[in-house]
């Protein structure tokens, strides 16, 4: 079906239309096509769906959703759905919710719903214990195969997951971790010490969610153990949750490479002065600072004056030093947000952009002859064609350093963005060439 057709079944009032749609579709689609309508449309479908569908809907939408379809429920629907949610899925959402709408969440709660969400929320911004699990399964090292098996049947429904299953001592104290798999297919006998994998990858509680994702990620493994100071087993960190910590880290990353700033909710939904004012801030930076590309330009009036022709390379030269500035920042981010950089890479950062900017601009150099030489004659290709080796390896250099720089400051790489390296490249570019015109021609 198209994807705007709930939305047309809607604007008929086709409530057995829109009934038949929703039990056509898995609940991953019909959250995508709630998202794309306002609260109180999106309300009405979502009434129709069954207490177990509605819940699966729900913990697929984005936080700025689930508050707008909140909004629309009478308070037995809105308990049993907030009561339902896992709690690291509730916690996520209150972060980002008006207090008025956490403080109806929280005294809908069971006091042990109320409690777990409460623990989560009380570790820092941006921490794994926000997005843990606290629902796991935690075999004692002296079962037996059977009796663990025994164990995950009692406890494995309040579980979120049980395909990974810490294995702690008397004092909750974490000893490794052991797969169903391995439980299942042992002998009923086996000590379950014997299945353990002490060697497991672990993470504190107040460690960056980010950076554990991508441990995850890097390790192979569909959950991890998420311990407190002294090694006692707090949670999991499941895989979807650290997919979706990724998800939204890169596409942070990605708007603001893009000289804008990132929104909540899905795109098609989000109003018109919504998008313009995530990205009016930075356009109004970029033209400031596009303000040195008109101070060099004023600098050097008298050169152009001289040497008229020299204009005509200026958006060839400004646009290839910016091109090159870009690509190296966008690698460098990349690079950094996987953990391929760190910090004290920077010199050698420095030296492998310079020779790949050198290589570039060689490459560029001889097209740019070639042209000039065609259109305006030996001495002003000259000056194009070392400029373009000039600025080429000054872009790819400052592009791939920016950024690290920026990380040792502790702002977010990110922010450095492709524009911004391209207005710093723009002026500074234009520099190099009226000095190497002026060395050149004689001026």
């Amino acid at each position: 079906m198209a994807d705007d057709d709930l939305r047309g079944l809607l604007d008929r009032h086709d409530l057995a239309g829109v009934q038949g749609w929703l039990d056509a579709h898995p609940p991953h689609v019909i959250a995508d096509e709630l998202a794309r309508l306002d609260g109180t449309a999106a309300g009405v479908p979502f009434r129709l769906l069954d207490k177990d569908r509605a819940l699966a809907v729900f913990e697929e939408l984005e936080p700025v959703d689930q508050q707008a379809i909140l909004a629309g429920l009478r308070d037995q629907a809105f308990r049993d759905l907030v009561e339902g949610m896992d709690p690291d899925d509730r916690a996520r959402m209150l972060r980002e919710a008006p207090a008025k709408v956490a403080k109806r969440v929280l005294a809908g709660l069971s006091a042990h719903e109320r409690q777990m969400t409460a623990a989560l929320l009380g570790y820092p911004a941006g921490s794994v214990g926000q997005i843990m699990t606290p629902e796991a399964v935690a075999l004692p090292g002296q079962l037996t195969a059977g009796e663990a098996l025994q164990a995950v049947r009692d406890k494995g429904a309040q579980a979120e997951t049980v395909y990974t299953l810490p294995v702690v001592d008397a004092g909750r104290y974490l000893i490794g971790v052991t797969g169903l798999r391995d439980i299942v297919l042992s002998s009923p006998d086996r000590p379950v010490a014997e299945l353990v994998d002490a060697d497991v990858p672990r993470v504190s509680a107040t460690d960056p969610a980010e950076q554990a994702a991508r441990l995850m990620r890097e390790t192979n493994t569909l959950a991890l153990p998420v311990v407190d100071s002294e090694n006692q087993l707090l949670g999991l960190l499941t895989i979807d949750d650290a997919v979706e910590v990724i998800e939204a880290a890169d596409t942070e990353d990605v708007t603001r490479q893009a000289a804008s700033g990132p929104w909540p909710g899905h795109y098609m939904a989000v109003s018109v002065w919504r998008l313009a004012r995530s990205r009016a801030p930075w356009l109004v930076l970029l033209i400031v600072a596009s303000v040195l590309t008109v101070n060099v330009l004023q600098v050097f009036e008298a050169t152009l004056e001289a040497v008229t022709a020299l204009a005509l390379f200026i958006p060839l030269l400004v646009g290839t030093g910016g091109n090159a500035g870009a690509q190296a920042a966008t690698s460098a981010v990349r690079a950094i947000a996987v953990g391929e950089l760190r910090g004290s890479d920077l010199p050698a950062v420095i030296w492998r952009e310079a020779r790949v900017g050198l290589l570039l601009g060689a490459v560029l150099a001889l097209v740019g002859l070639t042209v000039g030489t065609v259109l305006v004659g030996g001495d002003i290709a000259v000056v194009v064609g070392l400029s373009l080796v000039a600025i080429c390896a000054w872009a790819a250099t400052v592009g791939a350093t920016m950024p690290l720089l920026a990380e040792r400051l502790r702002i977010d790489p990110a922010v450095v963005s492709a524009p911004m390296v391209t207005t710093l490249v723009d002026a500074t570019g234009l520099i190099i060439y009226f000095l190497i015109a002026h060395a050149v021609l004689n001026l």
